[in-house]
């Protein structure tokens, strides 16, 4: 049924980075969500697998830095980034996000790691982590260094990540998530047991008065071949009355976005998705932040 030519259980995160440098085809396994499927597939059959899945202690959970940063583990599965509490006191869009990837065993299973390191623009963790301007702290022979998430997606499928590399933290700057209230869609067949036909994620910042959108953030997923932000609109709604900012977010999304035609939808319809949902999305997202919309 899987046809593996051999797996490493890697002891530590050092002893992972040495049995990828030894072997630079070989691929990395944690939840296995994504690999199990392609090898049963057979797009990977005959792989030589590195584990890093008994590495939860070095790689899982959620924690807050004194400097006020969220630090996430890649090993935290969906399930336990939406049950965190700090998760769901500081940035409980994300957990949102997560609670809609598949069913509840793969979100049981599944690593938000793998979710971003799989490259797909569909990933349902993608566009929120897009949106709070996440970073990227990868470790490797030399060392450790941080990738921007606006630097990490190089196409279909591929990301600023070397094959003896490991993701060991997704970092949220403090400033990227204090202050803002969010809101996720997802536009699916099936709902959270389909992939994305469209992901949008709103952060919105409002004025005192909860009147004004003094800042926003909107990214999405499936609207081009990777995860992106839309700046055209983020620059659109910033000074705006919340109204006037729900009606013209999703025209100016239209100046970012480049979505495609595949078997799930039309480019046609996705462009539809991405105007009506903009607004749905920021307005929900005003509403939690206390505009009276």
């Amino acid at each position: 049924m899987y046809d593996i030519a051999s797996i490493y259980q890697a002891v530590s995160v050092a002893d992972a980075i040495r049995a990828l440098e030894a072997d630079p085809s070989a691929l990395v396994i944690a939840g296995g969500t994504d690999v199990l499927i392609k090898i049963r597939e057979g797009k990977l059959a005959g792989c030589r697998l590195v584990s890093i899945h008994e590495l939860g202690e070095e790689l899982s959970g959620v924690t807050q830095a004194p400097n006020g940063d969220i630090e996430i583990g890649p090993l935290t599965t969906f399930r336990g980034v939406t049950f965190s509490k700090i998760i769901r006191g500081n940035i409980p869009v994300l957990g949102e996000a997560t609670d809609q990837a598949g069913g509840p065993q793969l979100r049981a299973a599944g690593t938000i790691g793998g979710n971003v390191c799989n490259g797909i623009t569909s990933a349902d963790s993608a566009s929120t982590l897009m949106a709070l301007d996440a970073v990227l702290r990868v470790r490797g022979p030399r060392g450790e260094r941080e990738v921007p998430i606006s630097q990490w997606y190089k196409g279909v499928g591929k990301v600023d990540l070397a094959p003896y590399e490991l993701l060991v933290k997704i970092v949220i700057p403090r400033d990227n998530y204090e202050g803002y209230a969010g809101h996720y869609i997802k536009y699916a067949q099936r709902s959270a047991m389909d992939i994305a036909t469209l992901g949008v994620s709103c952060l919105v910042k409002l004025s005192g008065d909860k009147k004004v959108v003094e800042d926003a953030a909107l990214a999405f997923g499936v609207a081009g071949p990777v995860p992106m932000r839309a700046t055209s609109a983020e620059a659109a709604v910033r000074g705006l009355p919340v109204e006037q900012a729900v009606t013209a977010i999703g025209k100016a999304a239209l100046e970012d976005v480049n979505p495609r035609t595949s078997w799930r939808a039309s480019k046609e319809f996705r462009i539809q998705l991405v105007e009506e949902l903009s607004g749905r999305a920021l307005a929900e997202a005003a509403r939690r932040g206390g505009a009276a919309i």
